[in-house]
């Protein structure tokens, strides 16, 4: 019961207060950890493609594990203390392994520079929270970027840190913050990364792989609860959710760019290079900077629905094992 009261208490913290600037977070240890290791790890295994897919399968199990270990290490350690103590250590990391409010604030951020700012501003916006290149945007470029990005981090950023919490806890969510956090860090097909960040890209697809179904699913109901377009939704998740090179991202995309009635994805430029990639979704007209707005409305109620929907999971499990051991 501690664990759903901390996931609990972590969501409504999420929302309230969002990421604060002034608050350390683990991903930034974790990001520093991982450029630490990394320079160990090129220098004791042969600079070879083999030598460096052996040190990044290193670092793939070492900083999970290590995360794991620590997290629940001081969990333990707490509750030795006072199980208050450890109640509120956990519901705390909760909070941080959580991002909806820092994804719907940075996405409406994009949105104000749209309607209220020049079209520079929103370019400068929307750079903050994508990966590809952003100055040659149109205004329908920004707002679907925008869009995207929405999409795809409510399941690594919501729905799949909320699964593993309630899985296993705060520790497990950590864990998960700790692959995908790699996985931005490392899991690039570039020359430097291409041997070294798979083991780390191969990870992330596993520990996505559910949750990203999942949150592709739950959009959908979203949408039929909201009166946006479930139909097309449903519709569109069965035709594109394989149309990205990951097995994972084009899940949420094509529930949202059907929900919505827009097209994702496409044709992009990363680091200068212009990467074809297919539409998700269907052209119904240009994206409107409302589209963000709809977008985050989606991811917030969405979150909560999915957090219902996985507690009642765990409470269903929790009941059956009591039955069965006869403690009800």
């Amino acid at each position: 019961m501690n664990v759903l009261l901390a996931a609990l208490g972590g969501f409504l913290l999420d929302l309230l207060l969002g990421d604060p600037s002034w608050m350390p977070h683990p991903v930034v240890l974790m990001g520093r950890c991982i450029t630490a290791l990394e320079k160990l790890l090129r220098n004791v295994f042969p600079k070879t493609p083999a030598g460096e897919r052996w040190a990044g399968r290193v670092l793939a199990a070492a900083l999970p594990l290590g995360t794991l270990v620590v997290t629940g290490g001081c969990l333990w350690l707490c509750r030795q203390i006072h199980p208050a103590l450890a109640f509120v250590l956990s519901t705390f990391w909760c909070w941080q392994a959580l991002a909806a409010k820092g994804l719907a604030s940075e996405s409406k951020n994009v949105y104000q520079a749209l309607t209220c700012g020049t079209l520079a501003e929103a370019r400068q916006a929307v750079g903050r929270i994508v990966g590809r290149d952003t100055d040659s945007l149109t205004q329908a470029g920004v707002t679907q970027a925008a869009v995207e990005t929405v999409a795809e981090n409510f399941s690594d950023g919501v729905v799949a840190p909320m699964a593993y919490m309630l899985l296993g806890g705060a520790p497990l969510a950590l864990c998960y913050k700790a692959v995908n956090t790699m996985d931005s860090m490392v899991g690039y097909k570039n020359e430097r990364y291409l041997h070294f960040g798979r083991g780390a890209a191969k990870l992330d697809d596993l520990a996505n792989y559910l949750p990203a179904r999942l949150a592709a699913l739950v959009l959908v109901g979203t949408a039929f609860l909201l009166g946006e377009d479930g139909k097309a939704a449903f519709r569109i998740w069965r035709r594109d959710r394989r149309k990205h090179s990951s097995p994972n991202s084009a899940q949420t995309e094509a529930a949202m760019a059907g929900a919505l009635g827009v097209r994702l994805a496409g044709p992009a430029s990363y680091f200068g290079k212009p990467v074809e990639k297919p539409w998700i979704g269907e052209e119904l007209g240009e994206a409107q900077p409302r589209d963000i707005l709809r977008a985050n409305r989606l991811m917030l109620v969405g979150s909560a629905l999915c957090l219902l929907v996985l507690a009642g999971v765990r409470i269903t499990i929790m009941l059956t094992v009591w039955g069965e051991l006869g403690w009800m």
